[in-house]
């Protein structure tokens, strides 16, 4: 009977250890893309270390739901409630920009824009889910 108990205690110490590690890079991995949602978003500015990475449309929408992406061109139209056509050299894409994210800003067809969000992978469309717009 000690023989199973040991057994059994050593596979789940290390069936505990391996989750503690999934876990630990998870937590990673989401504390680093929230720090780059918060940068993006900090009106007030400050420090950013390293390059930004801009992607292009045709980029997004081969990713994977939930990956943060900056993009760069331009809103050139409406098409719902808080949905806007986006448009770089490569393809366009929906975006959804709620009220808040334009941050007061006037921008027409003609104005180049950096859109800082994530990709909203669905199950017929990719769209990205804007939560910074910043005006070039």
């Amino acid at each position: 009977m000690k023989k199973i108990s040991m057994i059994a205690l050593i596979g789940m110490l290390s069936v505990g250890a391996a989750t503690a590690n999934f876990e630990d890079a998870t937590t990673k991995e989401n504390a680093i893309v929230h720090t780059e949602k918060h940068v993006a978003k900090n009106p007030k500015g400050g420090f950013v270390g390293g390059e930004e990475v801009v992607v292009t449309v045709r980029q997004v929408n081969e990713m994977r739901d939930d990956v943060p992406v900056v993009v760069k061109g331009k809103i050139v139209k409406r098409v719902g409630d808080e949905k806007y056509l986006f448009e770089d050299e490569t393809d366009s894409i929906t975006v959804e920009i709620d009220d808040e994210d334009w941050r007061g800003q006037t921008i027409s067809p003609s104005d180049t824009v950096k859109l800082y969000g994530d990709v909203d992978r669905g199950i017929f469309s990719t769209e990205i889910d804007v939560d910074y717009v910043q005006k070039m």
